[in-house]
């Protein structure tokens, strides 16, 4: 491959990365906004509430209703009593939760989906890598709602030790859903390269 190649192939992988980049911060702000907005959409008071769309396409609460029932499951089979509603879990003899918007992690949903789709994979690859991520996050949260309402029924005097599992879960989910980016981009890239070779093309597409 000469210089000219060289430049050619350089020229055009700074411009798939900006493409990317742009396609990442795009995805995002749609993905997130739009679910802040949404929220606001179908929770009563909200600015933008709609009382038709929040009978009926409310997935916020849907999602709720999805971490919190497995989540009760997982407390019960450790001994607990537990009973729940739309929004709340309550231990007898243990912790009082309530599962907020910001519990749902939407945010850190927005962000995979938002990599995923910008990142120049074949469709099958995306997708499979978009079930994968959504899912593992969504385990992650039950276990996380159901942890807290187990920890904090047997170790009711350290409540006040709990108050940053927000920050700590956002901190695991993002560490497990960078490695597992980090295997995917790599397989993505080494199926990529070979293609290249094969075809004479110096780029990487």
């Amino acid at each position: 491959m000469d210089e000219i190649q060289l430049k050619a192939a350089k020229r055009e992988a700074d411009k798939k990365a900006i493409k990317f980049v742009i396609a990442l911060f795009v995805l995002y702000i749609i993905f997130s906004q739009g679910n802040i907005f949404m929220n606001s959409v179908m929770s009563p008071g909200g600015r933008f509430y709609n009382a038709s769309i929040a009978e009926h396409f409310n997935y916020i609460q849907g999602l709720k209703s999805g971490l919190i029932i497995p989540a009760v499951w997982i407390i019960k089979a450790f001994g607990f009593y537990a009973i729940y509603n739309d929004s709340d879990v309550m231990v007898v003899a243990g912790p009082y939760l309530r599962v907020n918007y910001s519990c749902l992690g939407l945010g850190v949903m927005s962000f995979l989906a938002a990599f995923v789709l910008a990142f120049p994979a074949s469709w099958k690859s995306t997708w499979k890598m978009m079930v994968i991520g959504l899912v593992s996050i969504y385990i992650l949260n039950v276990c996380r709602i159901a942890g807290l309402g187990v920890l904090l029924g047997f170790f009711q005097s350290q409540r006040q030790n709990f108050t940053y599992h927000h920050e700590i879960f956002n901190v695991i989910v993002y560490i497990c859903i960078f490695t597992m980016l980090y295997f995917w981009i790599r397989k993505n890239t080494r199926k990529a390269i070979p293609k290249a070779d094969n075809d004479s093309d110096p780029t990487i597409g």
